[in-house]
This record gives structure tokens, sequence and C-alpha cells, in this order.
């Protein structure tokens, strides 16, 4: 075999290595920040004037809810829907980190520039948007498993229960929140990393106290814009289209979209609701991105070992 082939072989194999190593790292964060979530989800679905189950406010915040859940449920409440929110990282994580960094080299060798701002971010709201939607699924079994604290029942029982009262389209519900988050998301927290990582180069060098300042700065620009979206996407995907014994118009408190909801929300609950969770989402996200992103430089580093 020439070299030249050699050569081609080895570097389609390392192209793989970003979503690998993406999902990999996914699944580490996701796993030590995982209550947080379920605070955060908890927080944002209640208060909903259409939803009786939900309209009592249970919790005064983050604290709070921890608290409550750890007592009422234990420490199994707080990782309620812990095996979907796993799949949801193995691919959406994967297909997420994979694709930025591979569109981002495709495209810096194609217009041979450096890191340009407008290229990370096209590529990392594309990757965002992309990853969300395939697995949007996972997400919504997720979010309705932490909603109801059940811990007995099986991921396939859940998947199998919005397939059968919901159909194809139960699954997919909220999609379109969910990948503008996503993409929102990506757009602000994966070009703040590396803009931020490389201006502390001269500094910190490529070390772990750089992984670590970069990600957080990257934590809260994210949590800041998605925090809004995120309200709705739960909402959203929590709700349950009930239809009457007579007829097969659904219930009137059910949304009927992104835009009823975020109007329904400010109009019952003030425009502050938008960021039900805030606290939460950014208490995850920081620890979350730094626990990812040191994980997945440290992977990448292990291809110079």
């Amino acid at each position: 075999m020439s070299r030249s082939k050699l050569v081609m072989g080895e570097r389609n194999w390392k192209d793989w290595r970003p979503f690998v190593y993406g999902g990999l790292a996914s699944i580490v964060a996701e796993l030590c920040t995982f209550p947080l979530d379920t605070t955060k989800t908890r927080l944002q679905v209640q208060g909903q004037k259409y939803d009786q189950k939900l309209a009592r406010l249970r919790y005064s915040g983050m604290t709070d809810a921890l608290l409550q859940i750890s007592k009422q449920e234990g420490i199994k409440g707080l990782y309620s829907g812990i095996s979907s929110a796993i799949l949801r990282q193995a691919t959406y994580g994967t297909i997420k980190f994979g694709t930025y960094y591979s569109l981002k080299k495709v495209a810096s060798d194609a217009w041979a520039t450096g890191d340009l701002v407008t290229i990370n971010i096209v590529c990392a709201a594309l990757a965002g948007a992309i990853s969300s939607a395939i697995a949007n699924p996972t997400d919504v079994v997720k979010v309705r498993m932490q909603v109801t604290g059940e811990t007995n029942v099986s991921l396939f029982t859940c998947f199998q229960d919005v397939y059968k009262h919901e159909g194809v389209r139960g699954l997919w519900r909220g999609v379109g929140p969910t990948a503008q988050r996503a993409a929102v998301i990506a757009a602000v927290e994966l070009p703040i990393y590396d803009y931020t990582k490389s201006k502390c180069m001269s500094i910190l060098g490529n070390s772990v106290s750089n992984h670590f300042v970069s990600s957080f700065v990257a934590s809260m620009g994210s949590a800041v814009a998605s925090t809004p979206i995120d309200v709705i996407r739960t909402r959203l995907m929590n709700q349950r289209r009930v239809h009457s014994a007579v007829g097969k118009r659904a219930s009137s408190y059910i949304y009927n979209g992104s835009i009823d909801c975020l109007v329904q929300t400010i109009k019952n609950e003030g425009l502050l609701a938008l960021y039900k969770g805030f606290i939460p989402t950014w208490f995850r996200m920081g620890p979350w991105n730094i626990i990812f992103f040191i994980t997945y430089e440290q992977l990448k580093q292990l291809d110079h070992l």
C-alpha cells in the first residue's frame, strides 16, 4: 500500500475523532450536572395557568427545588430521565461537536483563513440545529420523565407511551424551539470558547486553566441567550395533547406553537417568566461546559501521547 493511501486512511479515521470525543465528553458532563437540569425543568414548567397540574408554584428557586426533590423523591428523583439524557448526548453531543469542528476545518481550509468569527458562528449554529432536531425524541422523553419524577419506568416504555398516544409528531414536539435554542447556544458558546481560548493562549497556554476560563465565559453567554427559548421548548415538550370525549378538538390549554406559548407565558406570568430556571441553567451550563471542554481537550491530547 502506498504512503499516500496510508495518509489518506489515517486522515479519514482522524476525521471521526471530534464526533467520538464530543459524544464521550457530553455524556460525562451530563452525568455530573443532571440534578441541576432536573431542577431547571421543574422550575420552567410550574405556574402555567392553563395546566392545573402545574399551576401551583411548588418551588421557590433552585435550592428549594433541589431540597424538596431530594427529600420527597430521593436522589433517584434528581436523576429522573437520566437514561434518555445519556441517549440524547450520545446522539446530540456526538453530532453537534463533531459536525462543528469538521465544518469549521472544511471552511477554514476552503477559504484559507484562520479562526474567522463569522465562520465559527455559522458552523456552530448549523451543527446545533441539525443535531438537536435529530435527537428531539430523546429530549421529549427526558423532559417528561423529569417533570413526573418517574424512576421505575423504562426508557423504551416512555418512548412507546408518547408514540402510542401522540404519534410521531409527539416525539418531535417542540422541535422548532429546540433547534432554535441549540443553534443559539452553539452559535454563542462554541465561538466564544474558541475565541477566549485563543486569546488566553499567550498567558495560560493550552492548559486546563485556559480550558476552565474559556468554558466559564462561554457558559454565561449561552445561558443569557438561550433561557427564554428553553422555557418555551420545555413547556411545549411537556404538554400532552388531550382530546375531549365528544370531539377530536384538543383542549384549550394546549399551546398551539412557539409563538402562542411565548405570548401566553408573558400575558399570564409576565416577561420575567421567560427566565424561569435561569439560575440552575447557568449553574448547570458552567460546570457542564467546564467538564465537557476539559474532558474533550484531554481526549484530544491522547493523540499526542
